[in-house]
């Protein structure tokens, strides 16, 4: 997008703002107290005003400027703690019930999609949208064999304007990284970038139908969540095919009442089913606002979620994993040094951190809040807080934890309009105790090495020869091109005490390996020992570790 472009989708913005009377309500915040006065300097405001409420203008204003903005509503409208109830009630309009297109259009784009008429895909098709959303509309449709089904379509031209959009945040980023050495912490450029990432996936129903596929796979058989079929065979790149469900809308409270939903246990299992996708699957739903969430009433006391809307999925690392079960333990533990040295280790702030500093400044953010009942705590604004405390430490702004973090925010805002008295804390924590548990203990070092095993087998011959390519080149003083002579000398003053290590790490590693192989073929499975693993796979396993202890390193071999 051209500089000249940029400013005049600028100018464009600031239309529709003060079109909507957008500005009144900017100009009027605290933040902007001290330039208030431009109200009345500006000559558009010498002129009728729109009329209707400040909510339902932000809402209207955020549907002209396109689907960046309506999605940035989208999230905001989960988050009734944040903003007053007026605007939340408007903004939740965002979720499914975007302006749509015409009907003759999304049939059209059909047709063209399959290369043939409507009627020889279709028994039946229905103009009539049954929820229109930024990125896409939906129509119900019956197949030949009379299932039926919706038919998701991609609307028209939607890349060309959220490529635009998208190129101008581009643009306030870099600016903002030039002008604002400050804002650098926050890493603009790259949430932007990771933003764009996941909102041009979202245009993809090919990629959205294999992550409902894969959700359906990972939630088979239970009861948390369920997760319409795809019918692959009419699913295209800008079509989407997939069963018809029934539920009730999450958000419509009084029907929930009157169907005799347990609404306790409805929210708690919301956060239960977070969690399962976030810390088991490690593939959630990246998107649960409630346009996209339905609750069915077949089973009121244990109420099953039923998911639709798969265009964003999010993942971690193991390293994001283990980082986020810990860091979440320690708040509930009130183990702030723990906290303090997490973010320290993660990289989240400069190493040169003091952490005994980092931990007072965490407490004195936390504490005043743990005080409360924990069913009052709110995990948003502990975040917000956290942050602000950060600042001053030039936390960075993790682009890759933003999707989760969203996440969790929605989460807790559906549970929360569900259940006002949701303990998020008491639900969460015995499920990251035994993550941590299952991940971090003697069973997860096994695992790995089973998991390993073939990879190691295939590596394990070639140690021998690539060790002693090193150490002969090492003795014939071939490394002397990128060691000087001082150190070139050192390393030859190793090599002694090297060969012996060596053979004992070669060595204990045959040990490790077989006892992986034992494990994984339950070969001497007659004797057994904790958690049913055989007395052999035992011995060579500690050998293993005895002979890897002896070939480590100590002073001793200097």
């Amino acid at each position: 997008m051209r500089p000249l472009s940029q400013a005049l989708r600028l100018i464009y913005i600031n239309a529709v703002l003060v079109r909507h009377g957008i500005d009144r309500v900017i100009l009027g915040a605290y933040l902007f107290r001290s330039i208030r006065f431009l109200l009345y300097l500006l000559p558009w405001n010498w002129l009728k005003r729109p009329q209707g409420s400040s909510a339902v203008r932000i809402r209207r204003a955020l549907t002209d400027l396109g689907p960046l903005f309506v999605k940035f509503g989208q999230i905001v409208s989960t988050r009734p703690d944040l903003l007053p109830d007026d605007l939340i009630v408007e903004l939740s309009k965002l979720q499914d019930r975007v302006e749509p297109f015409p009907g003759r259009e999304a049939r059209l784009l059909v047709e063209k999609a399959y290369g043939k008429p409507v009627s020889e895909i279709f028994k039946f098709f229905d103009e009539t949208p049954l929820a229109s959303a930024s990125i896409a509309q939906v129509h119900a449709a019956k197949l030949k064999d009379n299932t039926e089904v919706i038919v998701k379509v991609v609307r028209p031209n939607i890349e060309t304007v959220i490529r635009r959009d998208v190129s101008l945040l581009h643009a306030i980023a870099d600016l903002a990284e030039h002008l604002w050495p400050q804002s650098r912490r926050f890493r603009p450029s790259a949430v932007v970038d990771e933003f764009e990432r996941t909102i041009l996936d979202e245009l993809d129903m090919l990629r959205e139908s294999a992550s409902a596929s894969q959700l359906r796979r990972n939630f088979q058989g239970s009861d948390l969540l369920y997760v319409p079929e795809i019918s692959w065979p009419h699913t295209r790149q800008n079509i989407l095919v997939a069963e018809r469900i029934s539920g009730i809308p999450i958000s419509d409270i009084a029907e929930l009442r009157r169907c005799g939903i347990n609404l306790k246990a409805l929210a708690e299992r919301g956060v239960d089913i977070f969690f399962t996708q976030v810390f088991q699957h490690n593939f959630f739903h990246a998107d649960m606002h409630p346009g996209n969430i339905f609750v069915s009433p077949k089973n009121p006391e244990v109420p099953t979620y039923v998911a639709v809307d798969f265009g964003i999925m999010g993942s971690l690392t193991p390293d994001d994993q283990r980082y986020l079960a810990e860091n979440l333990l320690a708040f509930f533990n009130r183990d702030y040094q723990r906290v303090a040295q997490l973010h320290i280790s993660s990289k989240w702030i400069s190493e040169e951190t003091r952490v005994d500093e980092f931990e007072a400044a965490i407490r004195a953010v936390c504490e005043p809040i743990f005080e409360r009942p924990l069913k009052d705590i709110s995990f948003g604004m502990l975040l917000v807080r956290l942050f602000r405390t950060a600042r001053r430490y030039n936390m960075e702004v993790q682009p890759q934890l933003v999707l989760l973090q969203k996440t969790l925010l929605n989460v807790e805002g559906l549970g929360r309009q569900l259940y006002p008295e949701l303990n998020l804390w008491q639900t969460a924590k015995p499920f990251l105790e035994r993550w941590v548990i299952k991940h971090a203990g003697s069973a997860s070092i096994l695992r790995e090495w089973q998991k390993n095993a073939p990879k190691l087998g295939e590596s394990l011959p070639l140690l021998p020869s690539l060790a002693y390519e090193v150490l002969r080149q090492a003795q014939g003083g071939e490394l002397s091109v990128r060691f000087g002579e001082k150190e070139l000398k050192a390393i030859r003053c190793e090599i002694k005490s090297s060969n012996r290590r060596l053979i004992y790490t070669l060595v204990g590693s045959i040990f490790l390996v077989g006892s992986t192989i034992i494990y994984a073929t339950d070969i001497g499975s007659t004797f057994t020992f904790w958690r049913d693993v055989p007395m052999v796979s035992w011995f060579f396993a500690v050998a293993g570790l005895y002979l890897l202890w002896k070939g480590w390193p100590s002073k001793g071999d200097d």
